[in-house]
């Protein structure tokens, strides 16, 4: 019997007999719209949840049936919803309608801008990599640890007192 050297993994496989195994290219996302022509998508941040519905239009954003500037009143928070059409540079290119609820402003603002950073690249799956290198995809787990008994609060502890 002669031996075979062998140099790579695909030389083992033909020695063992089996044919090169095809490469598999990256995974193809697919646009993912509504019978109304809207991408949905789930956005969650801290305890706020936000439903948002993401359609063609000129740049107006409505949460919970208000403007964006009357519900998030500060402009950190508004700046906070612009991040992923400005990554994407879509600014004003779309309208977004979303409900809100949980959490304080600034957990719901996070939230809110997940859900456009989920639902755009449900509307153009093109954007995905330029959102994910951004940030915009990945959900912010930290949440508010709870207290534990035998502390005043998470982790700190009652005030000492010698007498």
């Amino acid at each position: 019997m002669a031996e075979q050297e062998v140099q790579s993994l695909e030389d083992l496989g033909e020695a063992m007999g089996q044919a090169p195994a095809a490469v598999d290219d990256a995974p193809v996302y697919e646009q993912k719209l509504d019978e109304h022509g809207r991408a949905y998508a789930t956005g969650k941040r801290k305890d706020a949840v936000a439903r948002v519905w993401l359609k063609p239009g000129a740049g107006r954003i409505v949460v919970n049936k208000k403007d964006v500037n009357e519900y998030f009143g500060r402009p950190v928070l508004q700046m906070l919803l612009q991040q992923p059409f400005e990554a994407a540079g879509r600014k004003d290119q779309y309208d977004v309608m979303c409900t809100v609820s949980g959490g304080g402003l600034s957990g719901q603002a996070g939230a809110v801008r997940h859900g456009i950073s989920k639902a755009l690249t449900h509307y153009e799956p093109e954007l995905r990599g330029t959102l994910k290198k951004g940030g915009f995809l990945t959900r912010d787990a930290r949440v508010v640890e709870r207290k534990k008994y035998g502390k005043a609060k998470a982790r700190r502890s009652f005030q000492f007192s010698k007498r």
